[in-house]
C-alpha cells in the first residue's frame, strides 16, 4: 500500500473516532458536555489533533448534526416496509416520533440553533426527501392534487416535530407521542383528500369563515384540493 493512501486511511480512521466519540458524549451527557478538550481525552489525543479534523466545537456540532440526519433517514426508510402507501406514510411519522425520543440530546441540537439554518436544511435534505416521496407517492395514489407542494411538506414536518418535542421532553412520554403523531398525520391526509371546493363569500374574493373586518380569519383553503371525494385511511398503524 502505498504511503499517501495509508496516511489517507488513517485520517479518516482517526476523524471517524472523533466524531463517534463526539456522538457519544452528546448522546449521554448532553452538548454543554461537548468540548474539543474532553474529546481528545477520551481518544487519547492531544486537543491540537482534534483541531485538525475539526476548526472548533461548531464545525463539530454540525458534523454530529449531519450525522444525527443520516441516523434519523435510516429509521424513516423503515416506513418502506409496509404493504401500502397509508401504511407507509404513516410508519413514518411512528418513527420520527420514535428517534427523537431515543436521541433526545442529539435531537435537540439536530433542531436548535446552534446550527446555521441553512446548515441544517441542507443536513435535513436526505430525510425530507423520504417524506416528499412518500407524500407524493401518496397524492398520486388517492388522486389528490397538492397545490402547494412544499408547503404541505412544511406542515407535515412542522406537525412532526412539534408532536416529537412534547415527547422527547417528556411532556407526554414518547410512545403516547407516536400514537398522537400517527393520528394527527391521519387527520390531515383525510382533511387534504376529503376537502372540496366551497361557495364564494358573501363578503367577495375567497371563500373565509368571518368577513374581512374580523381580527381571526380562518381561510377556508388548505394545501390540497381533491379530484375524487374521499379516501380511505387505515385503520392501525404499529407503532411499537
Amino acid at each position: 500500500m502505498a504511503t499517501s493512501t495509508r496516511r489517507a486511511l488513517e485520517r479518516a480512521r482517526t476523524r471517524e473516532q472523533i466524531i463517534e466519540t463526539a456522538l457519544r458524549i452528546l448522546e449521554s451527557e448532553g452538548v454543554a458536555a461537548l468540548t474539543i478538550r474532553r474529546i481528545a481525552t477520551d481518544i487519547e489525543y492531544a486537543a491540537p489533533i482534534v483541531y485538525q479534523y475539526f476548526a472548533n466545537k461548531d464545525a463539530l456540532v454540525l458534523e454530529l448534526v449531519t450525522r444525527g440526519y443520516q441516523l434519523l433517514r435510516n429509521d424513516i426508510q423503515l416506513a418502506s416496509e409496509e404493504p401500502g402507501i397509508d401504511r407507509r406514510i404513516l410508519r413514518l411519522a411512528s418513527e420520527y416520533v420514535r428517534f427523537a425520543g431515543e436521541h433526545p440530546h442529539l435531537y435537540k441540537v439536530m433542531n436548535d440553533t446552534t446550527v446555521d439554518a441553512n446548515a441544517r436544511q441542507r443536513a435535513a435534505q436526505p430525510g425530507t426527501e423520504i417524506l416528499k416521496e412518500l407524500l407524493a407517492s401518496w397524492a398520486s395514489e388517492h388522486d389528490v392534487e397538492l397545490t402547494d407542494f412544499d408547503e404541505a411538506c412544511e406542515i407535515v414536518w412542522g406537525m412532526l416535530y412539534g408532536i416529537a418535542s412534547l415527547g422527547h421532553l417528556g411532556t407526554i412520554g414518547n410512545e403516547r407521542a407516536r400514537r398522537l403523531a400517527v393520528q394527527a398525520f391521519r387527520a390531515i391526509l383525510s382533511g387534504w383528500s376529503n376537502e372540496a371546493p366551497r361557495p364564494s363569500s358573501p363578503y367577495g374574493g375567497r371563500s373565509t369563515d368571518q368577513c374581512p373586518t374580523c381580527d381571526s380569519r380562518l381561510d377556508s383553503r388548505t394545501a390540497a384540493t381533491t379530484k375524487t371525494p374521499s379516501v380511505t385511511s387505515p385503520d392501525h398503524v404499529d407503532t411499537a
